[in-house]
């Protein structure tokens, strides 16, 4: 079977799973491959019933004392049972499931697995497997794979599916130059990608694992090295003077720059006038100040008669840009014209853009990736902007820089943002195509967020207390992991959370829920919503991460705060504190492994970004990959930049070196990585429509 074949071509997926499947990112039967387990399910031995422990998942051996009954509940079969070892009892429940009466019968010795829970003040294993001793010695210490799901797609489906593509894909022929295998001893790719999926054990886990990352990083240092060399001293014609407009209105401003914002725009402005193209990356914390500099430089451009664009990863933000743009132009009388370009406009409202855009009656280009579209022509862009840098990969990066002309010299400057607090030596090589400034400094004017950590127990003080910042005229987040229940991961989700906040919180508050999964019309009208304060509280997954600015929001609660990176958790700490007004961050640390709460004590104690990734960076081992990925950003997968840095630094050593003797990747043990190289890249334009 080739791996470009569609989802629907593996035996049991027709085209509702292969819709469902779409839902998760997986089209082809290489999506599906390249589809990672989220965490691994390890069989430990049986545990003696006395010591199991409420919200774990466990096993227990022993001998039933009865034979199992059922009750009926409104609609609902439940089946139930008693199992007894030399330390104590423990009850076991089912639901629709009455055929399990003929294999529990009294006096049988069997091995229960699954969830503790706690019910009328008794411990309860709820829907557990059910092995023989025998069965049980064969699956104790395997590791068992754990997919992201999605509702009518559990993890069984999923690991049918893989399984089938395992055994029936075309082997790939090996492109990793053998030097490197050697060197770092390095697995087979095919292994490795068997072996993600299903492990006999940690170490072959490690071991597929690190092959991947080495992958990943490869292919995108790779990239990024070729877009360096197309920028590197590159002439520009898009020569721009300083423009008097852009210190008048600074002069207006009813604030004073920052120090740090002082030094990044005089960066800007020479790099402007210098005569090379701009390539510079805008690091600052959430808050810090970035985006002034950004409409400082835009209006730079069209005061020198040159069109600039500013691209943005969500519509939501995209418009509030536009909308604060055109609102600081006509407070402060600026004659310049901004227009709007986003997915979801009407044909007649995208035509007018194109014909302001193609004529040079817009001055300043607002949108989403809509603006790398074929369809969008300009008239002489030389200067373009991406907020939240992270959210786009390297094709992105490439398309919108390649959009100023084609002619030599026709490049535009380009300049990128991030808020994401990534530690300069790692920043230095995966932006390696970018100069990098710094925002090291917030407005004196700006009120630290205030945070605290708590367990479970303090949930209703929680929501006494984000109602009566409601009732202040405040606004609230909560933030769960998940969009929906989970038959295999204990932790908050979206969709029920949304119906318990909705019990828990007075009438007049309104509820609603967003996660990354619902339509994008959808999740435009819920943001919009949002911030304008027709939505009290929001309920989401981390697609409110660079979503939205809602300046009334003042309170952060995340759910499973343990299950996040502490990069991530200051990020979404960042949607708050945008106001006038006091606000909070409210994390719940649900787990009592050790070191979680030393991990989150991090983010109680500082609201420095780049102090807190430099910690995370010292907490966390190689060993640490369970649970959620903790950067997800850029183009990875698997790869995590805070916990495989070690190994990022090395390939870009690997990188350079190789492509320092073999620019082109010209020598034959190079030829197979250059053919997956340009696969490589163009998924990555695929992926735009391009």
């Amino acid at each position: 079977m080739k791996t470009e074949q569609l989802i629907t071509s593996l035996k049991g997926v027709g085209e509702k799973s292969g819709a469902l499947f779409q839902r998760l990112g997986v089209e082809t039967v290489e999506d599906l491959l390249h589809y990672y387990p989220r965490a691994y399910d390890a069989y430990e031995e049986p545990v003696p019933i006395g010591q199991v422990k409420e919200g774990s998942v466990q096993a227990v051996s022993g001998q039933l004392l009865k034979t199992a009954s059922v009750r009926r509940f409104k609609n609902i079969q439940i089946i139930v049972t008693t199992v007894r070892d030399l330390t104590g009892t423990l009850q076991l429940t089912w639901y629709n499931m009455p055929y399990l009466r003929t294999t529990l019968q009294m006096g049988s010795h069997l091995i229960f697995r699954g969830r503790v829970v706690k019910k009328n003040n008794r411990l309860t294993m709820e829907q557990p497997e059910i092995f023989t001793p025998e069965q049980y010695q064969g699956v104790m210490h395997s590791m068992q794979p754990i997919y992201g799901q999605t509702r009518g797609l559990g993890n069984k489906a999923i690991v049918r599916a893989v399984t089938q593509a395992l055994e029936q894909r075309e082997m790939e022929r090996e492109y990793l130059p053998g030097y490197l295998r050697q060197k770092y001893e390095l697995a087979e790719y095919n292994y490795a990608i068997e072996h993600i999926h299903f492990p006999a054990d940690g170490q072959e886990l490690l071991f597929a694992r690190k092959r991947l990352v080495f992958d990943e990083f490869l292919f995108f240092l790779t990239a990024v090295r070729r877009l360096k060399e197309q920028r590197q001293a590159c002439r520009s014609r898009f020569v721009m003077e300083p423009a008097p407009e852009v210190h008048r209105l600074l002069a207006k401003l009813p604030y004073a720059l920052t120090g740090a914002q002082r030094k990044v725009l005089t960066e800007v402005e020479r790099d402007l006038s210098g005569g090379l193209v701009m390539n510079r990356l805008i690091q600052g914390d959430v808050g810090s100040g970035k985006t002034i500099i950004a409409v400082l430089a835009l209006l730079t451009a069209a005061e020198n008669g040159f069109q600039g664009a500013m691209m943005a990863p969500t519509e939501v933000l995209a418009k509030q840009h536009y909308e604060s743009i055109t609102g600081l132009f006509a407070a402060y009388g600026i004659g310049k014209k901004a227009v709007l370009v986003t997915g979801s406009m009407t044909a007649k409202e995208k035509r007018t853009a194109y014909e302001q855009i193609a004529s040079h009656e817009a001055d300043i280009i607002v949108g989403t990736h809509a603006l790398i579209q074929e369809k969008v022509h300009y008239h002489n862009l030389a200067l373009v902007i991406t907020d939240e840098q992270h959210r786009f990969g390297v094709g992105q990066r490439e398309a919108l820089g390649n959009k100023g002309g084609d002619g030599e010299g026709g490049m535009p400057h380009v300049l990128v943002m991030s808020a994401t607090p990534i530690p300069r030596t790692l920043a230095i090589i995966l932006y390696g195509d970018l100069d990098i400034s710094v925002i090291d400094e917030m407005p004196a004017e700006r009120l630290p967020v205030k945070n605290c950590v708590v367990d479970k127990s303090y949930r209703d003080n929680a929501y006494q207390f984000i109602a009566r910042q409601v009732e202040e005229g405040r606004q609230a987040y909560v933030i769960c992991p998940m969009v929906e229940e989970s038959e295999m991961i204990e932790a908050e989700n979206v969709l029920d959370y949304t119906k318990l906040l909705r019990q828990k919180l007075p009438e007049s508050i309104c509820v609603e829920y967003l996660h990354g999964k619902m339509k994008g019309r959808e999740k435009n009208r819920i943001m919009e919503r949002f911030a304008a304060g027709e939505i009290q509280v929001l309920v989401s997954t981390t697609v409110v991460e660079v979503g939205v600015n809602v300046p009334n929001a003042t309170v952060m609660m995340i759910e499973n705060a343990e299950r996040f990176g502490l990069a991530q958790l200051h990020q979404l700490r960042g949607r708050v504190g945008r106001g006038a007004h006091q606000s909070y961050c409210i994390m719940v640390n649900c787990s009592d492994q050790d070191g979680t709460q030393e991990r989150l004590e991090i983010l109680n104690r500082s609201n420095d970004g780049f102090y807190i990734a430099s910690e995370d960076l010292k907490l966390r081992g190689p060993g640490d990959i369970f649970g959620l990925r903790q950067s997800g950003d850029l183009e990875f997968k698997l790869a995590d930049i805070f916990t495989d840095a070690n190994l990022l630094k090395t390939v870009s050593q690997e990188v350079n070196a190789m492509l320092d003797k073999d620019p082109e990747l010209e020598r034959p043990e190079h030829q197979a990585l250059k053919e997956k190289m340009a696969r490589y890249l163009s998924r990555s334009y695929e992926r735009l429509n391009l």
